[in-house]
């Protein structure tokens, strides 16, 4: 594992020219009302890459307006859906001509590898908004013959205008997430951007206007949580919200939701999801995919396998591979092609994660590797594993959203599936054995809506994805995304001499 020297930081990639930095609102680049702004850090350095105007409720109520007008009598819900389709397909295609320029956005705004957003977050978006493309003119209701005189069919309508906040961890993928599936049903919306991670979203506003989505469809107005989220999710004018990020937060949004006009809400939360090694497993392999789940995006994945159980026939040899993998791992500049990890999102985060680390040692956890920060500018952080580890304890429990991992020792399948359920949280779980039976009853048995058995990461467009238990409801990807930006109408008439004729 190589740290930062000293001077590491001056041969870092240098910041581009940052060319949107205003709310867009109904078709165009604008100041906030208020005229505030905010600074957007780059966390290889902690400095400030540029000011982003603030969004607050007046701006919110400005973009929902727009939003509102571009549903109730704009072209967008009324078009059919072969000519939406059109549309967000000209968007993927200008996405794909400024797939550098978008990767950098999202390399110096969250510290992600340049590599990887380049070869897989942003490929995987435009994939995302072909889908729903594809699925735009596919909507269609059923008809119904009626056990009395009357003949009913149903209409699958858009919802109306959408909310949608999305988090910093994948900024790219989860804008698409949510807008391609509401846009492909006809909804308008509002979509507010991590408050650290905005530049991305801005982009893809512009080269949304150039694809020819109509003025008021998109709106991003970035701005902070408590002020810009919180005007979207008590906003009477919007019918429905989608929400990821902490089950905190996600709890607040369902109140205010609530307290507001009872608007739909989607809310995918947090995770500690649990990898389950049996002693069948190639341990070569199984501590690849143990320390990819726990460390690709430097850890910042809500449904990273930061919980590792190894059943005890195999676990001497796995724990002692799996460090000297860690102590392989590569930290540093992310735009360097060598490195494996670059830094924390922010000052805030990395902070946490640290403190969590603390935590791990007060209560007696031990430290294989790792546990410290690397160079003394930006927010970098060695690859961390405990073992040793009671599942009481705060590292076991909550979710670090960093690269931590806490690996316990296992006899029974039994056993492990009760470690497994041990969590407040569902939102996914890794399998590794190969035994079609162990795999057939372990993953009937955990309490989470995805289950991977030998592979980790194995998203799709086609798959649905949501959590169990605290770490919410709805789903996103699937034609179930798309479901649930469609309310469904029906409709019925009486058949010729009916009696209610």
């Amino acid at each position: 594992m190589t740290g930062l020297e000293h001077d590491q930081a001056s041969s870092f990639h240098k910041v581009p020219n940052i060319k949107f930095t205003k709310l867009f609102i109904n078709g165009s680049f604008v100041d906030s009302v208020s005229g505030k702004t905010f600074e957007t850090i780059d966390p290889r350095t902690g400095d400030v890459i540029t000011r982003i105007s603030e969004g607050t409720q007046e701006d919110i109520n400005v973009a929902v307006k727009a939003a509102r007008c571009a549903f109730d009598s704009g072209p967008w819900p009324r078009m059919p859906g072969a000519e939406r389709a059109k549309i967000m397909m000209k968007w993927a295609e200008l996405i794909d001509q400024n797939v550098e320029e978008l990767a950098t956005l999202d390399a110096i705004d969250a510290g992600k590898l340049y590599h990887m957003c380049k070869a897989v977050d942003i490929p995987g978006a435009t994939k995302t908004l072909r889908y729903y493309a594809g699925a735009a003119d596919k909507i269609h209701g059923e008809v119904l013959k009626m056990s009395r005189e009357f003949h009913a069919y149903t209409l699958k309508e858009p919802i109306g205008v959408v909310g949608h906040i999305i988090p910093w961890n994948f900024p790219t993928t989860m804008f698409f997430i949510k807008v391609s599936p509401s846009l492909a049903a006809g909804c308008t919306m509002v979509l507010k951007p991590a408050e650290q991670t905005p530049l991305s979203s801005l982009f893809y506003a512009h080269l949304a206007k150039l694809a020819g989505i109509p003025d008021g469809v998109l709106n991003v107005v970035p701005g902070f949580g408590h002020i810009a989220g919180a005007a979207i999710t008590s906003h009477m004018d919007i019918d429905a919200v989608s929400f990821t990020g902490s089950t905190q937060v996600g709890r607040e949004v369902m109140q205010s939701a609530a307290r507001s006009n009872l608007k739909q809400v989607s809310l995918e939360l947090g995770g500690k999801s649990p990898l389950i090694i049996f002693n069948d497993a190639d341990i070569d392999k199984a501590a690849e995919l143990a320390l990819l789940g726990i460390l690709y995006n430097k850890g910042e994945v809500c449904v990273a396998s930061s919980r590792v159980f190894v059943q005890e026939g195999i676990y001497d040899e796995f724990e002692k591979k799996l460090v000297e993998k860690a102590k392989a791992w590569v930290v540093g500049d992310p735009f360097d092609p060598k490195v494996n990890q670059g830094p924390q999102v922010d000052k805030e985060q990395f902070e946490k994660i640290l403190s969590y680390i603390e935590h791990g040692k007060r209560e007696g956890a031990t430290l294989l590797t790792g546990g410290k920060r690397i160079g003394n500018k930006g927010y970098f952080i060695e690859p961390t594993i405990f073992s040793n580890i009671k599942e009481d304890m705060l590292i076991a429990q909550d979710e670090i959203f960093g690269p931590v991992m806490a690996l316990k020792k296992f006899k029974t399948i039994d056993e492990a599936i009760k470690s497994g359920n041990n969590s407040r949280y569902g939102l996914a779980a890794g399998i590794v054995t190969k035994n079609l039976d162990i795999a057939n009853t372990v993953s009937r048995s955990i309490r989470a809506g995805t289950i991977w058995i030998n592979c980790y990461f194995a998203f799709g467009d086609d798959v649905p994805f949501g959590g169990y238990k605290m770490s919410g409801f709805g789903k996103d990807h699937g034609l179930d995304a798309l479901h649930k930006y469609l309310q469904v109408k029906s409709v019925v008439t009486p058949i010729y001499n009916s009696p209610w004729l």
